[in-house]
């Protein structure tokens, strides 16, 4: 059992403890695998090995602020470290992409047309069976909906899409109410006044995540109105989360759904 190739979860916990209970494992072998598992002191960044572990959720990398270089150099340290976990650099601009792609190849890149930015995904986890849509309110929001995509199917999910769907006109929107209707999570990406979480979250019986974009003329104020409109749903249980943050949304549905067991009827 080396820390190349095994996931750190309870229960792999367990069976390294039984391995070196019974002499299979060498108790200096699983100290060197334990000894990186709470972080790893890179000189810039301590990197959270233990997360996984302890949320489910590994540790992401976020681009903006951190030189291409560091990214590279994070990205290396998760792929390497104990855990088999996702590993994802979000917020990415050109050179930070290119960089950990050329010290990481294997990557997946995911950019949305007309987005600075980029998300890059490794190392996906299993497929799941829940269904997940991501429903945007227009083309703006298209940037903020791929962030939450491309986290969404590094847990293993397979999001739809159902985008440009705005209340400005709500017929759009009607002939996907079954679909709606049938999904597991539904992550909702609106800017503007932000009432498209409104009418979702009043037809989908699973829980409903609301991401406030900074999309929006004067009164938007860069996405404060409609987070203010989607905290004041009328429609009950909408989860809502920061503005733009459509990795954060995607954690709260990986969150929410790992709890049901993976070979459980849809």
């Amino acid at each position: 059992m080396s820390e190349q190739d095994s996931e750190v979860d309870e229960a792999d916990l367990r069976q390294l403890l039984h391995d070196v209970r019974t002499g299979v494992v060498h108790p200096d072998d699983a100290a060197a695998r334990l000894r990186r598992l709470p972080f790893a002191d890179l000189g810039f960044a301590r990197v959270d090995h233990h997360r996984g572990l302890r949320q489910g959720i590994a540790e992401a990398v976020y681009g903006p602020g951190k030189s291409p270089a560091q990214c590279a150099r994070v990205v290396t340290e998760l792929l390497a470290g104990p855990s088999t976990g996702p590993v994802l650099l979000t917020r990415a601009g050109p050179d930070q992409a290119a960089a950990a792609l050329d010290a990481n190849p294997g990557g997946r890149h995911w950019h949305a047309d007309g987005a600075a930015t980029a998300t890059l995904t490794w190392r996906h986890a299993p497929a799941r069976p829940e269904r997940v849509l991501v429903v945007t309110a227009g083309t703006s929001d298209l940037p903020v909906a791929e962030e939450c995509v491309a986290t969404l199917t590094a847990y293993g999910y397979e999001p739809a899409r159902i985008t440009d769907v705005g209340v400005a006109g709500v017929h759009r929107v009607l002939p996907a109410v079954d679909e709606i209707a049938t999904a597991d999570a539904v992550v909702v990406v609106a800017g503007m006044e932000g009432a498209l979480a409104s009418l979702v979250g009043g037809i989908a019986p699973g829980p409903v995540v609301a991401v406030p974009t900074s999309t929006g003329y004067g009164a938007g104020l860069e996405g404060v109105t409609a987070l203010l409109a989607m905290l004041a749903s009328c429609a009950a249980g909408i989860t809502v989360v920061g503005i733009d943050n459509g990795f954060g949304a995607a954690c709260a549905v990986a969150r929410i759904l790992a709890t049901r067991r993976v070979d459980a009827p849809a």
